[in-house]
């Protein structure tokens, strides 16, 4: 695969506006998938007051159960995505999880709970990988990394608007109309989008047999499992995740119990400071990759590696110091660290494999992501604060996000062993499609 900036695009040509505008009306539509995912979070507390939850409850709706539900359509949808119009897949989708999210607001007990979250797992499986793979089509190979970082700062817009509105509507009306008020718009978004975004020709920036190339479930499998650095790389960015969403989830919950914050002021801090700090380490992963991945692109994986040997001695005084001003300004540092990988490893992923496998293989790497990362971070987050606050109060909650982030550690190891196998996997996978 090409990988310069004079890669000319086959087929019908897309001015550089559309493809702006594409790129933005994604990120628009991922921050609406995270402002549905994220409401939960920030809502946490005063659902488990009337319910009568336990943080292991909290954590399996929050976590465990959307994500079993998430990677399993993820991978059939992703699919479809590389064989039919990915726009009007990602429409499709927003209309569901978008309707789900409203409906969570009239769930009358847990089970209710479970299930329209489920039912919001279901649809925005059917965001993210159809997306990337859109992505890849409306921008070249060396543009890619600040493009999918781009898109990926719509999780920190999505959080940032979620703790805000969660937590300010939610004080005022309660949470089930919080629910109600950013499922709803939602809706009516993804009208517009199905009505104005275009869908780009698939393979674009690769030639016309590489463009053409159907390949099977099984041969993109197969492919997939032959590049050791991609399983490194997914599993570095699960362990990334876990830390990411098992901390992450409880950030509210941290704030009110052990600095006894209220909702609004925890929504406003967290939009602020936990999405804002998403946002730039997000932007700062995907562009520092394509700038100092021109001479090597092992820099792709190295951003991240470097990142988290950051974030981890940062985690520490962020849990363990009482003053709330000096932890803010720490969670803010750690945010920004924990969230450069995104970027990197999709446009490295993109260019291991060809255009009709990037839907899937952004599948299978969320996949793993949300199975270690959403799926497992907040459930052990969850049951090690109910075991650890039967000994330490409320300061079990803390004590179980910072074994969290430890678990998380060997992320570092795991990235650096996937740069030290990308340049061969790159240069086979070149060698293959050229064979296309």
């Amino acid at each position: 695969m090409a990988e310069s900036s004079s890669v000319q695009p086959a087929g019908t040509p897309i001015s550089s506006r559309v493809a702006g505008y594409g790129l933005f009306m994604l990120t628009i539509v991922y921050a609406l998938n995270f402002i549905d995912r994220q409401i939960l979070v920030i809502l946490q507390e005063p659902i488990k007051q009337e319910m009568g939850l336990s943080d292991a409850q909290l954590g399996l709706l929050s976590g465990f159960s959307f994500a079993l539900v998430y990677i399993t359509a993820g991978i059939p949808i992703a699919y479809w995505a590389d064989r039919t119009n990915r726009r009007n897949i990602i429409a499709g989708a927003l209309t569901i999880w978008s309707g789900m999210t409203a409906i969570s607001g009239l769930a009358q007990n847990y089970t209710h709970l479970l299930l329209a979250r489920i039912g919001v797992g279901i649809g925005e499986a059917g965001g993210s990988p159809p997306a990337h793979s859109m992505i890849s089509d409306y921008y070249p190979p060396e543009k890619r990394g600040t493009a999918l970082a781009i898109y990926s700062t719509g999780v920190h817009v999505g959080v940032l608007m979620g703790f805000i509105l969660g937590g300010v509507i939610s004080q005022a009306f309660g949470w089930r109309i919080a629910f109600m008020a950013v499922g709803l718009p939602g809706v009516l978004f993804a009208l517009v989008f199905f009505l104005t975004v275009r869908e780009p020709q698939r393979g674009r920036w690769e030639s016309a047999s590489q463009a053409a190339y159907k390949p099977s479930l099984r041969d993109t499998i197969t492919l997939l499992s032959s590049f050791r650095s991609f399983w490194y790389l997914a599993a570095a960015t699960g362990l990334t995740a876990f830390a990411g969403y098992g901390n992450g989830n409880f950030a509210p919950s941290y704030m009110v119990r052990s600095h006894g914050l209220g909702m609004a002021e925890v929504g406003i801090v967290l939009a602020i400071f936990g999405g804002g700090g998403g946002l730039i380490g997000t932007f700062l992963g995907g562009y520092l990759a394509d700038r100092l991945g021109v001479g090597d692109k092992r820099w792709y994986l190295w951003v991240p590696a470097l990142a988290g040997v950051l974030a981890l001695p940062l985690a520490f005084p962020y849990l363990l110091l009482d003053n709330t001003t000096v932890v803010i300004g720490f969670m803010f540092l750690v945010t920004i660290c924990l969230n450069t990988y995104l970027g990197p490893c999709l446009a490295i992923s993109h260019s291991l494999v060809p255009p009709a496998m990037r839907a899937l293989t952004s599948a299978v790497l969320f996949f793993v992501l949300n199975l270690i990362g959403l799926g497992l971070g907040p459930l052990t987050a969850g049951l090690l604060s109910d075991l650890y606050t039967a000994h330490y109060g409320v300061d079990g909650l803390r004590y179980a996000m910072l074994t969290v982030g430890v678990i998380s550690s060997p992320a570092i190891l795991l990235f650096w062993l996937a740069a030290r196998n990308l340049p061969r996997d790159l240069a086979r996978s070149k060698q293959l499609m050229a064979d296309y």
